[in-house]
């Protein structure tokens, strides 16, 4: 990584203006009148790189105090938004709060990588606050996202002082765990999903300006309120530039700065790179209480949950599997704290009801029966899974995820050949269809479906995630719509649903995507979840396998995960295509890379259904009581 520092001339005009001019602190006031703060302390990790760090204790309490860390690759320069709320949270109920730069961010020293080096920089920092005087030696991690991701590879350490633990939409910290082969978001069924790319237009920098590194604190608190460092990137219309080939130029053309973008998207699934840097996969042990909180509509909810489960049932040290919990809210990413409180959550288009929850009271409880060794009753207490059902409207509870109760109830694809779009004749049936049949599309690359709701993130509004009405999708002909009849009664639908398609193509390589939709009495069809998957992986992402033009392949499709009640009166819906652009990068159909080719071939897809070849989906149904 290449790293400018100043010229020392220029650096010592700098010093002269920031002694000579007085900078106020970003310390807002409402964290000024209850904390003392200590800014810009560099943290020496193990090969003598530094970390910028900033401390916030409790003023006019004695201490010393349990400790709640969140390590960050964003600016943290001016304190503000959630990282400010969190703040004044945990100092006024008598928590230090620490915020960190990754290394190679900002005024961080060091080389970044995605995640922070979370081993070794995550156990070196841990280590170093439990030993401040001002610390009790108990702390804790904490954060949403990018602050939330390095805590799982962290976790498998082990640290003795790491006590707990609040990952917040942390999927892209997640590698391999069960059925799900994601690498940290970068795929879904196999398939890229765009969002990376985007998110690191905006953050990566092999090249970036420095300060020297014989600075005093006080000359770099100084500086940072005259230089915060943060790259001021060109506006992007991401919806246009991902449409454009090859997708290796995508980052380049727009001027990116140098860093990982282009070799990870060079990698394939089973990638050695995946299983060498900061992502958590299942082959590891897990060793700290953990507090999870996840959402429907955002991206990597099915291995989120995965991992939960994981952690629950496989650690090795009771304790830790006695102190896991999880909550999944009815939100965008990152939304937990943005959830009305006296009026209804609008997730795109889609009316959710009042989904607020106790978030504040949950997660001090948790810290403090961990960090402050409380006999607060938190384990006894609380819920081990809280989940919102959608059109239900309403927040559950259960011992395991899963609910234990939940039936698996398949319905099946059918038609009479003519499924193609919301006018066809495709039903979704409780029974196998009697006759064989098939439903036949034309994919083309250089006009897929557009992406409208889901699970989506990070993208620069290239798509836009949420519920919303697909009947403008379905009308297209290369849409495969199916339904079920009116439904006499409220359905529950609250697990992990899986879906298994019979499938040929005239093309080497293609992709499958499903969408679970809930259609409304007056024909508003809401889409609940969906996914894709890749055909060359069919049998596993270790290895490509290739169709044959005209045989019929089973493909088991990217499990889905839900909490969703189908009300009386409506209908179930699965959409079928081959795209969801540009949300998930597009198949060129020529069984190529994909990645570096400008050509694309059309493909003629087919979903097969009767007796021989049942494609049906199966859903986890909660009986009514």
């Amino acid at each position: 990584m290449a790293r400018f520092p100043l010229p020392a001339a220029v650096a010592s005009l700098l010093f002269a203006l920031a002694t000579t001019t007085t900078i106020a602190q970003p310390y807002p006031q409402e964290l000024e009148a209850i904390a003392d703060a200590d800014t810009m302390i560099m943290v020496p990790m193990r090969d003598g790189v530094r970390l910028a760090t900033d401390v916030y204790l409790p003023k006019d309490r004695e201490g010393p105090f349990p400790v709640v860390l969140s390590k960050t690759p964003y600016n943290f320069n001016e304190i503000r938004g959630s990282t400010l709320d969190q703040a004044v949270k945990f100092v006024e109920a008598g928590y230090a709060f620490v915020v960190q730069n990754e290394r190679g961010r900002y005024y961080s020293e060091g080389e970044w990588e995605i995640l922070g080096n979370p081993q070794t920089d995550g156990w070196d920092s841990i280590s170093w606050l439990a030993e401040q005087e001002w610390s009790n030696g108990n702390v804790g991690t904490l954060g949403c996202s990018s602050t939330a991701e390095w805590q799982m590879a962290l976790a498998a350490q082990d640290h003795p002082n790491h006590k707990a633990m609040v990952p917040m939409a942390s999927g892209a910290g997640i590698g391999r765990v069960g059925e799900f082969f994601e690498q940290g978001n970068w795929y879904e069924g196999g398939v890229h999903q765009t969002l990376f790319t985007v998110w690191l237009y905006g953050v990566q920098q092999d090249i970036r300006p420095t300060f020297p590194s014989n600075l005093s604190q006080e000359e770099r608190q100084r500086l940072r309120s005259l230089y915060d460092l943060a790259p001021s990137m060109p506006s992007v219309d991401w919806s246009a530039k991902l449409a454009e080939l090859p997708a290796s130029s995508w980052l380049d053309s727009v001027g990116a700065n140098a860093g990982p973008g282009l070799e990870m998207l060079l990698r394939k699934p089973n990638d050695p790179g995946w299983f060498e840097g900061g992502l958590y996969h299942d082959s590891e042990d897990f060793g700290v209480p953990a507090f999870w909180f996840n959402s429907w509509f955002d991206v990597s909810q099915g291995p989120n949950l995965a991992l939960y489960n994981h952690a629950r049932n496989n650690a090795s040290d009771p304790a830790v599997r006695d102190g896991q919990f999880v909550v999944v809210a009815p939100t965008l990413h990152c939304g937990f704290f943005r959830t009305p409180e006296e009026e209804d959550l609008i997730v795109g288009e889609l009316n959710v009801g009042n989904a607020t929850f106790p978030y504040w009271d949950q997660i001090l409880g948790f810290f403090d029966f961990y960090l402050k060794e409380e006999d607060n009753g938190f384990i006894a207490n609380t819920p081990r899974v809280q989940y919102y059902t959608m059109g239900e409207n309403r927040w559950q509870q259960a011992d395991q995820w899963p609910p234990s109760e939940a039936e698996e109830v398949t319905f099946y694809l059918d038609s009479s050949g003519a499924a193609n779009s919301l006018f066809g004749d495709g039903m979704l049936s409780r029974t196998v269809p009697l006759s064989a049949s098939s439903d036949g599309f034309t994919y083309d690359p250089m006009n897929p479906v557009p992406a409208l709701g889901g699970n989506v993130c990070c993208n620069g509004g290239a798509s836009v995630g949420g519920s919303y009405d697909q009947r403008g999708i379905e009308a297209r002909a290369d849409v495969l719509v199916y339904t079920s009849e009116l439904l006499d009664r409220d359905t529950e639908v609250t697990g992990t649903i899986r879906s298994k398609l019979f499938v040929s193509s005239d093309a080497l390589d293609t992709d499958f995507s499903i969408k679970l939709v809930d259609v409304h009495p007056d024909g508003a069809a809401y889409n609940v979840d969906d996914t894709i998957q890749r055909v060359r992986y069919r049998e596993g992402y270790e290895r490509e396998v290739f169709m044959t033009p005209g045989e019929t392949y089973e493909l088991d499709m990217s499990p889905l995960s839900t909490s969703h009640t189908f009300k009386a009166g409506h209908r179930i819906r699965l959409e079928v295509s081959s795209s969801k652009f540009p949300q998930y990068m597009r198949n060129l159909n020529t069984g190529g890379n994909n990645v570096d080719e400008t050509e694309a071939v059309v493909a003629r897809n087919t979903v097969h259904h009767g007796p021989q070849f049942s494609s049906r989906i199966t859903l986890p149904i909660v009986p009514s009581d």
